[in-house]
């Protein structure tokens, strides 16, 4: 469990890209719901071992979800983070024409790490740039670069999260950034999983180099569990779990990923999530799904097009 996080992604907001949310979320999805949904969830994780809570401030109220049950629950134990970047405009509506917007600029990170710290307060130990890929203006704002520096010198780690097919290149040069002969990043959070291993050589020179690995969207927004390939269907059964605990076993099997960040939207998804920890997959079993591999450009532009409900 201690390789293991929560996000709250398919959570702090009504709409999400996620599929297999529908029947697990209340039947009304109002703020108090969605927030005693978000508290069931972490109920459970916690008492499960899961030490470590995933967040964003484009994740609708889940830091504001996520403070409230820091307070009234008070574990000292448990290790948050989030990422700034994006801002939510859905306006708490499903039919929302936009639901976020994304900013990369010094601006929008003091003004969001603001507000990350007015709900959090010193609970955030890892502050990530949201969606960081190659041709984001990160790259080439000095006062930016220098400001997230200047995080990491107050004591709090500074890491970045990738997406899109050229994610590996976005790795490489985010972690070439450095302040005066020291490394801006210290952590990343990727996308990797049986459909979409294309980061994984990327992420393990990372993890070689002393970088802190995250990886999200384990489940590929939901489609290894609700629609999952015969070979890891196959797989599941002969082990007598769901789809999503081999999904999530595959990644727990990279020596490199430190961190499997889990986005479930119930209990009952967290529990099948969780079975992953207790499942080991043999080498044959590993191919199989290595098998199943899409090329990046395309999953990413499926990716793209599923819907916000």
């Amino acid at each position: 469990m201690n390789r293991i996080a929560v996000g709250l992604a398919a959570l702090g907001r009504p709409a999400y890209i996620n599929l297999g949310r529908e029947g697990a979320l209340p039947a009304e999805r109002t703020i108090d719901a969605m927030k005693a949904a978000t508290h069931a969830v972490l109920d459970d994780a916690y008492a499960a071992g899961v030490r470590w809570i995933d967040v964003a401030r484009s994740y609708g109220h889940s830091e504001e979800f996520l403070s409230g049950w820091l307070t009234e629950r008070a574990p000292d134990d448990v290790t948050v983070s989030s990422k700034w970047g994006y801002r939510y405009v859905g306006g708490w509506r499903l039919d929302a024409e936009v639901h976020e917007v994304k900013e990369h600029t010094e601006l929008r990170f003091r003004e969001q790490w603001a507000e990350t710290r007015a709900l959090l307060g010193n609970r955030v130990s890892l502050y990530q740039v949201h969606s960081l890929t190659v041709d984001s203006p990160l790259f080439t704002d000095a006062r930016l670069i220098g400001a997230l520096a200047g995080l990491s010198a107050d004591g709090v780690e500074v890491g970045f999260s990738t997406s899109g097919p050229a994610q590996a290149d976005a790795i490489r040069e985010a972690f070439a950034l450095e302040v005066d002969g020291q490394p801006v990043f210290s952590a990343v959070q990727s996308t990797w999983n049986v459909l979409e291993p294309s980061a994984g050589t990327a992420l393990a020179e990372a993890h070689a180099a002393g970088k802190r690995v995250l990886v999200k969207e384990t489940l590929a927004n939901g489609r290894l569990a609700v629609e999952p390939p015969s070979a890891l269907a196959r797989i599941a059964a002969a082990h007598g779990v769901g789809a999503d605990a081999v999904a999530v076993a595959a990644v727990l099997a990279r020596d490199w990923a430190d961190v499997a960040v889990l986005g479930p939207a119930s209990p009952a998804q967290l529990a099948a999530n969780l079975r992953a920890a207790a499942l080991r997959l043999t080498e044959e079993e590993q191919a199989e799904l290595a098998d199943l591999a899409e090329d990046p450009v395309g999953y990413w532009r499926h990716r793209s097009h599923l819907g916000w409900d």
